[in-house]
């Protein structure tokens, strides 16, 4: 019991002379706490920045490509970078039985069927569209359409209604295209017999999803129609799910698979090419941040490294007082520690306060892009993810890295003689 309350009482002292002497020199403290919270600041914003942009890809990519799963024919996934209408869902079953079949399944949320094909347009400067033909009551029903408002995004006249030779087009279409409402889009696209297919449908609203690709290049129209256009009677191309849980879909996927036949190819939203790249270069940018912390460490151990040089004389007396080297490291290492402390702190209140707003507001990609972005599956805006759980690490990886990183010059302390410091 004894020994345990001198051990307390000698950490309490060490503290103590580790707190007064981080004060000795409060511009060169100063110093060493705003490398520390900068670092720290770095950390935990551009942390919040890349799961903001993650996070919205895979909002994107869920929204407009592939829901939680994707089901479609082998042939369609084969040839997908065509949008093929020669390989229906089911083998050309009609697409409401195999939306009731999908539907029965437990933890399948929504079904929504859907059809995108390419179009060649005429008399106009922009040559090429993509029709997507949706349910667009069910769509409404299933999520926002525009990521930034959640909104369906509809800025102007309405959707075109079931069975009518309408579409709506995207506010950079009608902008590039010349086109507005009560005009219609002469259009040729490829029906399921390989055939050309003259269409000319009247537009009826604009829409903007805010997802550039979606708003420059898409002619929304419903489903029925572009089915009887495309000559596919009542087959579908895809079949976009959601279910109660999008992070464990394995057992849907194989109740999909047998309910739609082996020739399906089911996939999920981790699938997508977009989400897995940035998913695995969550490592790089934690070594990136790493790497920053560490060179704003340098700071901290270029003072520890001075401020041993300074007080050789103090520490030739504190061995001499009968201080052992442990001792001497701790009180050097509480110094950097404290100093990794409070600079981890500035740099976590003012990082976590910034990601927290500007997670309210959300930002221009054009702005940092120029517009740039069309082939990445992103919104034009971007949220930031706020987390606390990002400002706690942050907090944490600041005062590791700093620590470990002033560990080798406090441990220099404990190899200088008290004899020869005290003759310096």
């Amino acid at each position: 019991m004894g020994e345990s309350h001198n051990t307390q009482r000698l950490t309490e002292t060490l503290i103590r002379i580790a707190w007064r002497n981080i004060w000795r020199n409060k511009r060169r403290t100063s110093l060493c706490v705003i490398a520390c919270s900068i670092a720290v600041f770095f950390n935990i914003f551009m942390h919040s920045w890349i799961d903001g942009m993650i996070q919205g890809i895979e909002r994107v990519v869920q929204t407009y490509e592939t829901g939680h799963i994707l089901a479609v024919s082998q042939g369609y996934h084969q040839n997908r970078e065509y949008l093929p209408v020669q390989f229906p869902l089911g083998d050309g079953r009609p697409g409401t039985e195999l939306l009731r079949e999908v539907e029965s399944i437990d933890g399948v949320q929504t079904v929504l069927p859907r059809i995108s094909t390419y179009a060649s347009l005429f008399d106009n400067v922009k040559k090429h569209a993509v029709l997507w033909g949706i349910d667009i009551d069910r769509e409404r029903q299933a999520h926002a359409l525009n990521l930034t408002t959640k909104s369906d995004g509809l800025i102007k006249g309405r959707f075109p209604m079931p069975g009518e030779n309408a579409c709506a087009v995207g506010y950079a279409f009608s902008r590039k295209s010349g086109l507005t409402i009560g005009q219609h889009v002469p259009l040729k696209t490829v029906s399921e017999q390989f055939s050309d297919k003259y269409w000319s449908p009247e537009i009826v609203g604009i829409f903007r999803f805010d997802y550039r690709r979606f708003d420059e290049d898409a002619i929304l129209v419903s489903i029925d129609r572009l089915q009887r256009i495309l000559g596919l009677t009542q087959s579908i191309q895809q079949l976009v799910i959601y279910t109660d849980s999008p992070d464990s879909l394995v057992s849907i996927e194989q109740n999909i698979k047998r309910k739609l036949g082996e020739l399906t190819i089911v996939t999920s939203w981790t699938d997508n090419y977009w989400v897995a790249m940035f998913r695995s270069m969550s490592g790089m940018f934690l070594i990136v941040f790493a790497v920053f912390q560490i060179v704003a460490s340098f700071l901290i151990i270029n003072t520890m490294v001075m401020i041993i040089h300074e007080r050789i004389k103090e520490i030739g007396m504190m061995g001499a007082l009968g201080m052992n080297r442990t001792e001497i490291v701790m009180v050097f290492f509480l110094e950097a520690l404290m100093l990794s402390v409070l600079g981890s702190l500035v740099g976590m209140i003012i990082g976590g306060l910034s990601s927290w707003i500007a997670s309210l507001y959300p930002l221009d990609m054009n702005t940092f892009t120029g517009g740039g972005m069309k082939d990445l599956p992103m919104a034009g805006t971007l949220y930031l993810a706020f987390s606390w759980i990002t400002c706690i690490k942050g907090f944490l990886f600041g005062i590791g890295v700093s620590a470990l990183c002033t560990l080798f010059p406090s441990m220099k302390s404990a190899f200088i003689e008290p004899v020869e410091a005290l003759r310096r």
